[in-house]
Formats: C-alpha cells, structure tokens, sequence
C-alpha cells in the first residue's frame, strides 16, 4: 500500500530537478522522509539512510545537530527577520566580519541572498557593473568553462554549459563564451590539463579581453560535470591571466566551499584570491538557506558614490536573514571546536582505503578524491544511474549518480561503522547495478 504523503507530495508539489512521471510511474519512488539525526535520514515506514551525498551538498555536520539547532532557536527569540535595506542587526554583520577573516581580509565586503543561483547573479551584475561605473560599459561578456554549472536562473544558465538545463530556455539566455575545461581526465596527467586549458583561456582573452568582464569558474571539482578534478596549478594561472588582461575572477564555490575540498576555500590551495567568492550550501552547515558575494575593496569603492545610480541596487527579501546568519555563525564555530579540517583528512583516508577495491574493478575508471569528495566513473549502459541509486537505497544508502559517476560527499561526522557502511553499501550496490 502507498504511503499517503506519497499521494498527496505527487499530486500538490511540483519536485525540482526531475521529470515527475518517472515518480508518477514508480520508476523513481519519492522517499517519505520524516526526520532526520547525525548522518542518518528515517522514513515514515522507519527504515533509516545513510545521507551519502549531505543532501544535495548542504549537510556539513548532520541533521539536526544540537548547536546549529540551538543558536537558531535563541535567534528565534531575539529576531527573526528584518530587511537589510536601510537596517543592520548582529548576526549579519558578525558574520560578515567572520567571513572575511577567513580571507585574511581581502575579501572584505559581503552581499548577501538566499541560494546559489542568486550569488552567481549577483556577482554577474556586479562585475558587469563594475565595468560600466569605471567607464568601460563594453566589458559586458563572460566566459565559462565546458561542463560548467551555476544555477538554474537565466543569469547562471548563460555561463552554465550543461544542456538539459541550459537548452529548453536558449532563446532568453545571453550566451557566455564556452572555453575547455582542465578535467584531468582530458589530458595525460592533471598538470597538463592544467596548462591546456590555460593556453585555450590565453588565447580567447588575448583577441576578447577588451569586451569580457569575467571568468566564472567552479575551483578544483565541477561537481554537475560529472565532479570533474582540476590540478590547482589551473587556478593559478587562471588568475595571471585575468590579472594581465583585467578580467575579473569569480570563483564559484558554492559546492566547494567549507572545507569540501579539504581546505576552507578550494582556492587557497592554489595561493590565490578570487574577485568574486560566491558561496551557499554548506555556509549554513544545511539548516536554512543562505549564500552571500564576497569581494575586495577596490570592486565596492567603484560603486561608492553620491549619485544613487551609482550604487548596486539587487535585492532580495529575505537578504541576510538573521535566522539563516546564526546558523551560518555556529557552523564557523564548529569548524573552529572541533578542529574539522585536520579530522576531515583522518575521514577522507579512511573512505578512501574502504574504496580501495574499486580500481580492480575492470568497469571502473578514473577514481578520484579531491578532500571529502570521492568520485568514479562507471562503463554501464544508460539504466545504470537508476539501478544504482535502487540498489544503494536497498542497503540503506541515498547515492545519486551523476549519469555515469558514482560520488560520495558525506557529511563531516561519520564514524568509523558508518564509513564502513557506506563504502561496502557502495561496493555492493555497483556489484548489483552491473549485473542486472
């Protein structure tokens, strides 16, 4: 028998990122969660999953953990909300501050909204602002990078280069210039992807610089292509270029960002800074939703001025929501208490000596591992996604393959049973996608 919430989500709720007759006709059973506690999400029948990809990479440190809940719930007491138009409040400007010491300062202005779609608007417009209030309103185009993805709003689907979201709205999209990616799968080693990718942006900057205000890219893992791995050399010279030909960086690491990669930002472990930080998912450890613009002075100076045209006039309602800033403000803290960088690394060897099997495995290519964030790409037929994703649930997983490549992105709180329960999940839910 169907569970009811079943009936009632498929018939008022329209899910995203699906095609809803694949749940219609079962093919895909929605999942009627109803709660969840550390790493683990329990549906309405009581069976538990092991939330293996931090639901949709949001979750750092487990459904409801205690101090996140806590702080909002004191916030919830204080204030809720109050627009941050012509009003300031605590959690947003400490926040801010906190933010930007993570930059060492050079990122010192913070513009907040609800998703990552929307910081990857704002830093479009502010770039392309940027240029127009410094008297070059022709640097107005972008460049993004082959199998790049950030966000779904028409804004991001211009610089987005996967095309079952981009091509049904082609006809009102400014297009961005599309330029290789340094997916170390694409060359002999990483370093040379690197440096192929480099020459490709040179040789495109060198002819466009004069009409381009920004490379956006995703540092060190495009997680929507299929978690493509950059070597972080790609980065550093990504940023000589910009610098030579003046085009702003903007980093999007709304997915990368906090820790995913094994640093804090992705791009320090290139030893540079962005123009533009974009971040979201994590910030708020996947408790409310929340993404902020980081930039540099001399950007904000440039809009700093009498005449209100001037100024950067993109709002949001809810921008800098004091519930989502506690949140973000005691995830930092975690970070900070529990040392969560240097455990991470200790975490991440061990699921990947769990893995270890998978590069015997003859359908198995290109496995990979950029901090807590595993992945491998599988030879299979074009079922082999859905198999999988059934297969891993059956042994009390939630996994979504991206078409081909499996991945895993964990929360940061797994024990050592629960590490062992999703690799060997993992291990025997390939085993059955590939029989069947």
């Amino acid at each position: 028998m169907q569970d009811p919430l079943l009936a009632r989500s498929l018939a008022a709720v329209w899910h995203p990122c699906t095609q809803m007759k694949s749940h219609g006709d079962g093919l895909s059973p929605l999942l009627p969660i109803v709660r969840g506690h550390g790493a683990w999400l329990e549906d309405t029948s009581g069976r538990r999953f092991l939330d293996g990809i931090s639901s949709w990479w949001v979750n750092l440190f487990g459904h409801c953990n205690p101090r996140i809940g806590n702080a909002v719930a004191d916030q919830l007491q204080r204030l809720e909300h109050v627009m941050l138009a012509g009003c300031t409040h605590e959690p947003v400007v400490q926040l801010s501050e906190r933010l930007a010491q993570l930059t060492a300062n050079a990122l010192g202005h913070c513009f907040y909204a609800s998703d990552g779609a929307s910081a990857t608007e704002i830093a479009l417009k502010m770039s392309a602002h940027f240029w127009r209030n410094s008297g070059k309103p022709e640097k107005s185009g972008f460049v993004c990078l082959a199998g790049g993805y950030h966000g779904e709003t028409i804004g991001a689907l211009g610089v987005t280069d996967i095309p079952i979201f981009r091509d049904a709205y082609s006809a009102l999209i400014k297009a961005a210039a599309i330029l290789p990616s340094a997916d170390a799968r694409q060359a002999a080693s990483p370093l040379e992807a690197a440096h192929l990718a480099a020459k490709a942006l040179e040789l495109h900057l060198a002819q466009h610089h004069e009409q381009t205000a920004a490379l956006i890219l995703e540092p060190l893992v495009q997680c929507a292509a299929g978690m493509a791995m950059h070597h972080p050399a790609y980065l550093r010279l990504v940023r000589e270029l910009c610098d030579h030909y003046q085009v702003h960086l903007i980093c999007d690491e709304i997915a990368v960002g906090f820790g995913r990669t094994g640093t804090m930002f992705a791009h320090e472990q290139a030893a540079i800074r962005p123009d533009f930080l974009c971040l979201s998912k994590g910030i708020s450890g996947g408790y409310l939703p929340l993404s902020v613009v980081m930039t540099c002075d001399p950007i904000y100076q440039a809009f700093y001025d009498d005449r209100t045209a001037m100024g950067f006039l993109h709002s949001h309602s809810y921008t800098g929501n004091p519930l989502a800033c506690r949140a973000a403000l005691a995830t930092l803290d975690i970070f900070v208490d529990d040392n969560v960088l240097v455990g991470n690394g200790a975490r991440g060897d061990k699921i990947d000596q769990r893995l270890a099997p998978l590069t015997a495995n003859p359908a198995v290519s290109a496995y990979r591992r950029r901090g807590m964030i595993f992945a491998f790409d599988v030879a299979a037929d074009g079922g082999f996604s859905r198999r999988f994703q059934h297969a891993a649930l059956e042994r009390q997983v939630l996994l979504r393959p991206i078409g081909n490549t499996v991945y895993l992105m964990p929360p940061y709180i797994l024990d050592d049973r629960e590490i062992d329960h999703l690799c060997q999940a993992t291990l025997d839910a390939l085993a059955e996608a590939l029989e069947t």
